[in-house]
């Protein structure tokens, strides 16, 4: 019991994390009145958090190799809870994006070691079901968190939803502290090693260029949902909030098939995901007007992201089982490095040619990750992941 309670809480983790990173999505208009910037500006909170997330972890996961889990994973939310008072606070653009930047190096840590903690907590026959539970909390963060954050923005102001992400980041930092037992650090290799991984497993290589396209285009796009609907369908913030909360539940119903069916074809998964976000977006292009248009699409892209999501963790994991937490600072390098330049290039796309560029920048990225993985089969993944795991073993 206290092993799924401490997965409990590494989902509680996940859910400030991703919320706090995605959390202006849904406050991009609000904010960039507040601070005096435009949309696309307003939009670097996104990019530049995903960048230190992206580019930072790699080196951050090798450096704190020896570092217990529990105790990383503790500070990495005290970093969180910090930053989203400080965001509150903060009375001009430059110190929020400052803010932004250094939050962004905690959050990709814990991408990198989140779902190997969890799987390390159970059972190794049920690793795969605490991973699939831990991922959950994406549907969640998307079903109850941005929604959330959106309506607490409508009533009080948009500081008032960061100040409340800030109480929840020091509950979830009681829950770690408490239910999580020491977990000495497992698997880590060297900076150098991390980054020789993707020259020697060409499984993996292909997981990360898949990962990269596929991210540009979702987050491309995701970003300026907001923009696009009030654009498009004159949404207003309540529908607007409801629209994003029928996308999280489209989401936790992805992740709950991908759950009990990725294990046996990740790849397929990750094929079928992305192409359910191609048809939605284009759905959100021609039917997106009025109410039933957009809550169609949203739904649709909600469940095909909760795939994709799963899948493409699983892929890594099958490409690199006996590096994975290596290979995972790998995978969080590419994604957030993705999600900040989708959302630069979404906000350049949406200042310059009109949000509904944005939208078709997310179709093309996305079908082209969707090419890939389905052109490009590897012989095996397995076999790669296991030729690097005695160096691994050896530590």
């Amino acid at each position: 019991m206290r092993s799924w309670l401490g997965v409990a809480a590494i989902t509680a983790s996940l859910f400030v994390f991703l919320t706090t990173e995605l959390m202006p999505v849904g406050l991009l208009t609000p904010v960039s009145a507040s601070l005096g910037v435009s949309v696309g500006a307003a939009g670097l909170m996104v990019t530049l958090y995903g960048v230190s997330a992206g580019l930072g972890v790699p080196f951050i996961v090798a450096w704190t190799r020896r570092v217990n889990r529990r105790v990383l994973l503790s500070a990495l939310l005290a970093i969180l809870t910090l930053g989203n008072v400080i965001t509150a606070v903060s009375p001009n653009h430059p110190l929020v994006l400052t803010t932004r930047l250094v939050m962004g190096f905690a959050s990709g840590v814990f991408w990198a070691i989140g779902v190997s903690m969890a799987m390390r907590l159970v059972p190794e026959r049920h690793a795969g079901r605490a991973a699939a539970v831990v991922m959950s909390g994406i549907s969640i963060a998307a079903v109850v968190g941005i929604p959330l954050g959106t309506v607490v923005e409508s009533l009080t102001g948009w500081r008032t939803t960061f100040l409340v992400w800030a109480g929840l980041g020091a509950l979830v930092f009681v829950a770690v502290v408490v239910l999580i037992p020491s977990l000495p650090s497992a698997n880590a290799v060297p900076v150098r090693e991390v980054f020789g991984l993707p020259l020697k497993n060409v499984p993996l290589r292909l997981v990360l260029l898949t990962v990269v396209l596929f991210v540009l285009g979702h987050f491309g796009a995701y970003t300026f949902v907001r923009p696009y609907l009030e654009d498009s369908a004159s949404a207003s913030p309540l529908l607007i909030t409801v629209l994003l909360m029928l996308y999280g539940a489209g989401g936790a119903a992805g992740n709950f098939v991908a759950g009990h069916t990725v294990t046996r074809n990740p790849r397929a998964g990750f094929i079928a995901g992305c192409l359910g976000i191609v048809v939605s977006l284009l759905a959100l292009l021609t039917i997106g007007h009025g109410a039933a248009g957009p809550a169609v699409s949203l739904i649709l892209w909600g469940f095909s992201f909760g795939v994709v999501q799963l899948s493409q963790i699983t892929m890594t994991q099958a490409a690199a089982p006996g590096t994975f937490e290596a290979a995972m600072s790998l995978n969080t390098m590419a994604y957030n490095t993705s999600i900040a330049i989708g959302a630069l290039l979404g906000g350049l796309l949406a200042d310059h040619l009109g949000v509904t560029s944005v939208v078709w920048f997310g179709v093309a990225l996305t079908a082209a990750s969707l090419l890939l993985t389905a052109g490009v089969r590897p012989k095996t993944s397995r076999a790669a992941g296991d030729a690097l795991a005695p160096s691994t073993a050896r530590r």
